[in-house]
């Protein structure tokens, strides 16, 4: 591989207006594809075969019309006055004509549902009228009754008389008998009412109202521009003296792609490379070159938005991954070439070195990055493997730029991309240095001047980074796993969902839905459950429907009486009078702890003995369910990333600890990072700062997604640090020497690197979406404590303990497993040989030797 990279970084740079010209070519066609061919994003998350897409499946097979999204609008008065007349009618018409709209089943008018509420509790009013004085004319005759008896048996006529007395308290029975099923019957009414009290679409205050809209399709098949019509038929034609907002089931916001928060994070990362680089050229080209990467590889993916289902957050999370991946590739490969220029390394040949060495690296590295986020499709959850797809390609774009497009730039830059006062110590001609020496020393002879003594200079070998002592190495690996301890411990608490209205920005439109729906209605009118309930039937229709009043009050009664339960209501019975349907409404929000518990006491419910379970679907269940599987899904893929870290380890640093070592190290990180998650956006500390609303649960696939990214990232690092351990140690030095040398060798570009991930991560932070501001946290975090506490404190501190031990490996193994020469170290031999590399003892970043030593690795993308 490094050989054929070494060929291609030369004929790149030979041909290099060609290269430039056809990943131009490459950015135009994926801007034409774009236009031509892109659809919308998906602004929601679905799983097939969930239990809630069951119950939509068997509604949708059951009630016409039934089993389609739905969608909340939300009216206001501007002054807080009840609604007048007016509004009420010009709000109904609307209503009307959202109806009308194509896909939409059915739009809800508030205001008839509320006139509709109140005529059946006007009319339960009048039976309770008339079943109290037809009660209260049964207790006359009674008493009547009771009184003629006493008279008639004082007269001693009541054996004449009782016949009559007789037929009169078996009329009177009977009124009662009769009147009893009415009476129970208008109690359960009265009841059901009462139960159905906290499901309204009016306020009590008269203040805000509430439009449903039932869509013909799915939720999550609902398209947008359906959405787009009703929302236009309330936004362009507002009701004077009111205000609309719409919640997040219905409106969508784009996340924008270029945020104020990620171009500072770009310029953090710009200056970071102009203090490593020391140019302005080298520092513009890694960011050039990764802004064509990321723009062709989001170009790509919007435009298999017309045929694949991609959520709204699928471009970001690959614009996220391809900016610092492709600002970080190029830079391994810029900082080599320039490092070899300085060592006296011609142009041409120091670019194809490059690009078999740090390029090699480069491709190794993207490669494990690009198989962990493939490996998100072994899941099983189609919107999560499509997402480690797009930014599979993100890391693939910007793998091909770095070892095709950096060298064809390179070759064009030339020498310029040293700064002036390199380029000067290159022209200038070191071997007139000791002639001038001699001359000095003869001039101050002949006059009888001696030169004074200069203090001996310091040695290489003073020079040369000294082993770590025992019991240091065990304080840095205590304090490091102790602070990773300390702040994954959050991360037992984690709960996952999938955003609701309480998690979009402040200002946006969802959000104040959300508020007004919670101050008026109460929370848990933000995501009611729709619950279905087998109920037996009966022989025929009729006696099926007659009996379902009876089986719905037993149902709705057990449901109600449960703690998380603030009301319920029936919306309908089957045809066949065997399917019962209820929405309920919970005491707190949908993405609440406890309605996440009440959705599983529901389905284990059987209030009607002899038929199954409950039933539950509903936006709430939906997510509920979807954040359960792919919570289930993360410990088989944790397994299998972990298992793959182990593998790749071993083929690269040929020893049983250090994969070991590095693998721990990983999963240390990466729970720290979400302890660090959770404490942040589950917890609500330190929320004010980084301006995030309300807290609520982790984004349901985030820790999923942040293990195949993190773990790339992990392996990236490991691999720049412990190959130069590695080559310290088969090259003789000494175990814990080797550390150390490999430590000085590798920590410059691991630090360059680190800073970088975590500056691009880090813009996304402040974005407005809770969902793309917690990965980019997750991340950021993340890349911080792998980078700076397990690679540069934790890992080296361990090996340094673990001496000659660390790099044990069975015979047999060593005979079987290949030999991976990551950074082209049999290339470089190659190419310039042991004794004309050019490089000198003292020269930074060099691999040069000194007396009395051993050689000291050659980290080949990063300098001392």
């Amino acid at each position: 591989m490094a050989e054929l990279l070494y060929r291609l970084g030369r004929a790149c740079a030979r041909r290099a207006r060609t290269v430039i010209a056809i990943w131009l070519a490459l950015l135009v066609a994926s801007a034409g594809a774009f236009f031509l061919f892109s659809g919308e994003l998906e602004d929601g998350f679905s799983i097939p075969g969930t239990a809630t897409d069951e119950v939509n499946q068997r509604l949708k097979a059951e009630f016409d019309g039934m089993g389609g999204g739905a969608g909340t609008i939300v009216l206001r008065t501007e002054d807080g006055s009840a609604f007048t007349d007016e509004q009420r009618a010009d709000i109904a018409e609307l209503v009307e004509e959202a109806a009308g709209v194509n896909g939409v089943e059915e739009a809800v008018d508030p205001f008839a549902t509320e006139a509709e509420r109140a005529e059946q509790a006007e009319l339960l009013e009048d039976g309770r009228e008339q079943i109290d004085s037809a009660r209260a004319e049964i207790e006359d005759g009674q008493e009547q009754l009771d009184e003629g008896r006493a008279q008639a048996e004082a007269a001693g006529m009541l054996d004449q008389l009782e016949e009559g007395f007789d037929g009169q308290q078996a009329e009177i029975d009977a009124g009662l008998e009769a009147l009893e099923p009415e009476e129970e019957q208008l109690a359960q009414g009265e009841a059901m009412l009462e139960m159905a009290a906290g499901i309204g679409t009016v306020s009590e205050d008269e203040t805000t109202a509430l439009v449903m809209i039932a869509f013909t399709e799915a939720q999550e098949e609902v398209s947008q521009e359906t959405k787009d019509s009703v929302i236009s038929v309330f936004a362009d034609n507002p009701v004077p003296g009111t205000t609309v907002d719409f919640a997040d089931d219905i409106a969508m916001e784009l996340p924008s792609l270029v945020s104020k928060a990620e171009v500072i994070g770009v310029i953090v990362a710009g200056i970071v490379l102009l203090v490593m680089l020391g140019t302005l050229v080298g520092a513009g080209l890694p960011i050039l070159t990764a802004l064509v990467g990321v723009g062709i590889a989001t170009l790509i993916t919007m435009s298999l938005s017309g045929v694949l289902a991609i959520a709204d957050i699928t471009p970001i999370l690959g614009l996220m991954l391809g900016l610092a991946v492709g600002i970080d590739y190029a830079l391994f490969i810029v900082n080599r070439h320039r490092r070899q220029l300085k060592e006296g390394v011609g142009l041409d040949e120091s670019v194809g070195l490059a690009n078999g060495t740090a390029g090699n690296a480069v491709v190794f590295a993207g490669a494990t990055v690009l198989i962990a986020l493939l490996g998100l499709n072994l899941t099983g959850i189609g919107f999560l493997g499509l997402m480690g797809t797009v930014g599979a390609l993100a890391i693939a774009v910007a793998v091909l730029i770095a070892v095709t497009l950096i060298p064809a730039l390179l070759a064009l830059v030339g020498p310029r991309i040293l700064s002036k006062r390199e380029r000067a110590r290159i022209d200038a001609d070191p071997t007139d240095l000791p002639d001038k020496t001699a001359k000095a020393k003869a001039k101050a002879a002949a006059s009888g001047r001696m030169p004074r003594k200069r203090a001996p200079a310091k040695s290489q070998k003073q020079d040369e980074p000294q082993p770590m002592g025992n019991g240091r190495a065990l304080l840095r690996a205590a304090v490091a796993v102790i602070v990773l301890g300390v702040i994954a411990l959050p991360a037992l608490d984690l709960r996952q969902g999938l955003p609701d209205g309480s998690s979009q920005p402040v200002d946006s439109t969802q959000y104040a839905a959300y508020t007004a729906i919670t101050d008026h209605f109460g929370e848990g009118q933000n995501g009611p459950l729709l619950v279905t309930a087998d109920i037996p039937g009966g022989p025929d229709d009729e006696s099926a429907q007659d009996n379902a009043e009876q089986y719905q009050y037993e149902v709705a009664d057990a449901v109600h009486a449960l703690d998380d339960v603030d009301a319920i209501a029936p919306i309908g019975v089957s045809d066949d009078g065997t399917l019962a349907i209820f929405q309920v409404k919970p005491v707190e929000g949908p993405s609440s702890e406890s309605t996440e518990e009440l959705v599983h006491t529901l389905r284990a419910m059987e209030p009607v003995q002899g038929e199954p379970p409950l039933g539950v679907a509903g936006m709430a269940s939906g997510n509920i369910d979807i954040s359960e599987q792919i919570a289930s899904a993360l410990p088989v893929y944790l397994t299998v990333v972990v298992g793959l870290a182990l593998v790749i380890l071993l083929l690269v640093f040929r020893s049983i600890f250090v994969p070991v070592v590095a693998t721990l190290g990983f999963i240390l990180s990466y729970f720290a990072a979400l302890g660090g998650v959770v404490a942040v956006y589950q917890w609500g500390w330190f929320g004010g700062l980084l301006g995030l609303g309300d807290p609520g649960p982790v984004l349901s696939f985030l820790p999923t997604i942040v293990v195949g990214i993190l773990f790339g990232l992990a392996m990236d690092y490991m691999l720049f640090i412990g190959t130069g351990m590695r080559e310290a140690y088969v090259h003789g030095a000494p175990a814990r020497l080797a550390v150390a040398q490999g430590f000085r060798a590798g920590r410059s570009v691991v630090t360059a690197a680190a800073i970088i991930m975590i500056s691009v991560f880090g813009g996304f932070i402040f974005s407005e979406m809770t969902m793309i501001s917690s990965i980019g946290f997750a991340l950021a975090f993340g890349v911080l404590l792998d980078a700076f506490v397990v690679r540069m404190l934790l890992v080296p501190a361990v090996m340094h303990l673990a001496g000659d031990a660390a790099w044990w490996l069975p015979a047999w193994l060593d005979r079987i497993l290949p030999d991976i020469d990551v950074e082209g170290a049999k290339l470089e031999r190659a190419h310039t040989g042991a004794a004309d590399s050019g490089r000198s003892a003292g020269a930074e970043g060099s691999a040069g030797t000194v007396p009395g030593s051993v050689p000291e690795p050659d980290v080949t993308s990063g300098q001392r």
